[in-house]
């Protein structure tokens, strides 16, 4: 239930003001106003994060679905989000989670959510869906539990972090997903995504890999407006030259979707000329998203050639690393971190009857100071 945040600072004690240090819009808001994401408000010059134990969406699925090919393979993860977003992107998938500005969800406190991961068989909890900035404090309770049962914590993540963001994350995110959009094009964030620097997304990357989060980097390629060729490039030798060339790099198929759908999905060629120019700058783990059945689905060695992990969508179908992910063939150390679960042998989409643990609460904006008020006192 909503809690006070702990990423703000108060600007004016008198006139009840506040700066929100979660992402880099450092929105200062007065009494009553809540920030760019909708669920940070401002009440009596504290900042709260009102959906603090609403999710608004719960699922159990494959890891590789975040997508995080080089992290715990074949693992079930517990993925939560809330609604709200830092971003505004005209293509979201999850449009109608993150770009509508409520308070809803099912009443999903972080002791309730670590206990449903748990007796569900999932071996870790991902922060998806939405971006999981704007409800730090709500993931982070979450998976300081998560830690101490075992689990390990990942995040599917715009990137878009302050410092104090980055030092709240590396306290318990073990591995995350970086979003990267139209080859991490300035121009293409401001236009679509409302994003005014980008460039706090590649700091945040370099920032979370030094301080020991595992880092697989994703690229949305969008036809026309964010499938240029030498922006591909220059983005690839950034991540070679500042993350390393063992970084898994997937480049995402784009669908019609939400306020942009007067575009075709992007042509297979296209993702195809954009892996090879990540492979000639010296990637040595690059994969296409969106493409069911391609054969840069799978792993291969960076040595001999052979496949290590064959995947068709979200599911694998050979292994051939040791217990230390080296390659069977001819023992390349791989740039795996933890181990190989065999729950990829079974079904790993699971539903989780929310209603039968707990009930869905939608707060009206005219109610929220109420609600927040109230949960805080007791």
């Amino acid at each position: 239930m909503p809690k006070e945040a702990m990423l703000y600072k108060v600007i004016d004690n008198t006139k009840k003001i506040v700066e929100c240090t979660a992402c880099p819009r450092r929105c200062k808001l007065s009494d009553g106003q809540y920030g760019f994401c909708g669920i940070r408000w401002n009440f009596d010059g504290k900042l709260y994060l009102v959906s603090h134990g609403l999710a608004i969406a719960v699922a159990i699925d494959p890891i590789e679905k975040k997508p995080l090919y080089h992290f715990n393979p074949g693992s079930m993860v517990f993925s939560l989000s809330t609604t709200g977003c830092s971003w505004a992107c005209v293509f979201c998938q999850n449009w109608d989670i993150s770009q509508r500005r409520i308070i809803a969800g099912w009443k999903l406190p972080p002791e309730l959510a670590v206990e449903l991961a748990s007796s569900y068989g999932a071996q870790g909890i991902t922060y998806t869906y939405n971006e999981p900035v704007v409800f730090i404090e709500y993931a982070y309770d979450i998976g300081m539990l998560a830690k101490k049962q075992g689990l390990f914590n990942t995040m599917v993540t715009n990137g878009y972090m302050t410092d104090e963001t980055i030092d709240l994350v590396s306290k318990f995110i073990d591995a995350a997903t970086v979003d990267l959009k139209g080859n991490g094009d300035k121009d293409f964030a401001r236009k679509f995504s409302l994003v005014p620097d980008i460039e706090p997304v590649f700091n945040a990357m370099v920032e979370l890999k030094r301080k020991g989060v595992f880092i697989e980097v994703t690229d949305l390629v969008v036809p026309r407006y964010g499938d240029d060729l030498e922006k591909a490039r220059k983005m690839v030798r950034w991540i070679v030259e500042n993350l390393g060339p063992e970084t898994p790099v997937h480049f995402l198929r784009f669908h019609p979707d939400y306020k942009l759908l007067d575009l075709p999905s992007t042509p297979v060629a296209t993702l195809e000329k954009h892996a090879q120019i990540a492979m000639e700058e010296g990637l040595k783990y690059v994969y296409l998203g969106n493409v069911p059945g391609h054969k840069l689905e799978n792993t291969y060695c960076p040595n001999c050639g052979r496949v290590l992990i064959r995947r068709i969508g979200f599911d694998i179908l050979e292994v051939n690393l040791t217990a230390d992910m080296r390659c069977r063939f001819c023992g390349y150390k791989i740039n795996i971190a933890g181990k190989i679960h065999p729950t990829y042998k079974l079904d790993r989409f699971v539903y989780v009857p929310l209603d039968a643990f707990t009930q869905f609460i939608h707060v009206k904006q005219d109610q929220i100071r109420e609600f927040v008020l109230e949960s805080s006192s007791k």
